[in-house]
């Protein structure tokens, strides 16, 4: 996720189920139009962005936070700024990004591609800074790419969408896997951690969370369980009493989710009150590691019981190093500046928020290896940042090193970074579990041998 332009497939032949998400995609791009009539436009803009951005030291450089601040899944785009406020002022504090100091700016795309087209739009015609891009979640990111990408900005998007595995925008990067690979380690915690036979599936309707549901099904039937349901919650619905009769209905053992927004407290507590006061087990995806989730959910199924039947899947993060102390300390630093509910702490592991940090600090030290903020000239030095001799954690360490003419690897919270041949770095899953109070723990990992099994 190597083509200069959407809809144009690379080396890798095809499946048939990929063929027809990307006839799919080049559909929901058509019909948008706009992601592709923009090119002209988004060309010029580019031009006056890129040569503001070398403008030259006392200036600033802003950080677009695209993603969703409104709709359904409005708990995103938050947990990306406190990242990203989190590395601009750590990094500030540090001297700045030649000379420059970064600021964050936040876009609302309402969830909808159709609001995020003119939202992004809108950045470009106005922004005479923009050095990066972060946020694009699986809701408007097969929208926005492609205006990103012509315009020679470097972005790293929160989306795991199968179409970028196979479609390849030079400056678009991943630091999380693809959701097919999220679907395998929910199916293989239910199926090796806690040897569940009957599995219900309950995703949102919207795009992000639609995507886990494929996956997961084939996974299913691989691993011999047997799959008693398979829901589709409306997210702007209020009660799910027909879906909650038709999950408990199916007798499950577990429950596979992801539904964001105020819809899965609702969906689990009609789910606890049918099973007569009993809820079921669940397992999330890692958007389940959420402050907002926790507090929504645990209000409405009990925090005792959510603590005792919950389980997500979540990339690793180093909670022991350097690296997430220097992260953590960032982090805090931000706490009472955002509007988030439920636990603060929930986003030293929240996988937005982790991995993020890491891309904001690897683009900076790019840029201050390629000497320019750029994107065409300091996309390059990305990977040469994350895989030199030298080993920092930080921004401030890196930029030392840089300054004695050394060459680094930053390695931060999220672990090493590794890109492959469409922009992805992937690391290791691990288990996640909340305490009745909201923190996250972790109990366990997820072996490579279990995902080689459901896969």
């Amino acid at each position: 996720m190597e083509m200069e332009r959407p809809g144009v497939v690379g080396r890798v032949p095809l499946t048939r189920k990929e063929g027809t998400m990307l006839r799919m995609q080049r559909r929901t791009l058509a019909l948008l139009g706009a992601a592709v009539v923009v090119a002209s436009v988004a060309a010029f803009a580019s031009s006056s962005v890129n040569a503001a951005a070398q403008r030259g030291a006392g200036g600033s450089l802003t950080i677009a936070d695209v993603a969703p601040f409104t709709g359904v899944d409005a708990a995103l785009g938050p947990t990306y700024l406190v990242a990203c406020d989190a590395a601009a002022n750590a990094i500030n504090k540090a001297g700045g990004v030649l000379g420059n100091q970064l600021n964050c700016k936040s876009v609302d795309t309402r969830g909808d591609p159709a609001d995020a087209v003119p939202a992004v739009r809108q950045l470009y015609a106005g922004t005479s800074n923009l050095a990066l891009v972060i946020g694009l979640t699986s809701d408007e990111a097969a929208a926005v790419v492609p205006i990103v990408n012509s315009n020679k900005t470097v972005a790293f998007g929160m989306t795991g969408q199968a179409e970028f595995d196979h479609i390849h925008f030079p400056y678009f990067y991943r630091l999380v896997p693809a959701d097919l690979a999220e679907s395998y380690a929910m199916v293989a915690i239910a199926h090796f951690r806690q040897h569940d036979k009957r599995v219900a599936l309950a995703f949102g309707n919207d795009i992000g969370s639609q995507t886990f549901v494929g996956p997961a099904v084939a996974a299913v039937k691989k691993a011999g369980m047997k799959l008693v349901a398979n829901e589709t919650l409306d997210l702007k619905a209020t009660t799910f009493r027909t879906e909650a009769a038709k999950i408990i209905a199916g007798h499950p053992d577990v429950i596979l989710t992801e539904a964001l927004g105020p819809a899965e407290a609702a969906f689990l507590s009609e789910v606890k009150q049918q099973n007569g006061g009993k809820a079921i087990p669940v397992i999330g995806t890692s958007a389940t590691i959420s402050p907002d989730w926790y507090k929504s959910v645990s209000a409405a199924v009990g925090a005792s019981a959510l603590a005792s039947g919950f389980l997500a899947d979540n990339l690793v993060v180093d909670t022991t190093g350097p690296a997430y102390k220097a992260f953590k300390t960032a982090l805090y630093a931000e706490k009472g500046k955002v509007g988030s509910s439920g636990s603060f702490s929930t986003y030293l592991t929240a996988p937005g928020a982790v991995h993020l940090y890491d891309g904001i600090n690897l683009a900076a030290l790019a840029m201050v290896a390629a000497k320019s903020s750029n994107g065409s000239v300091y996309r390059s030095y990305l990977s040469k940042v994350a895989n030199g001799k030298v080993t920092v954690h930080s921004f401030a360490q890196g930029l030392a090193a840089l300054k004695k003419g050394q060459t680094i690897a930053y390695v931060g919270p999220g672990g090493p970074t590794k890109f492959n041949n469409y922009n992805e770095s992937n690391g290791i899953f691990q288990i996640d579990a909340y305490s009745p109070t909201g923190q996250v723990n972790v109990v366990g990992n997820i072996p490579n041998q279990w995902m080689s099994a459901v896969r």
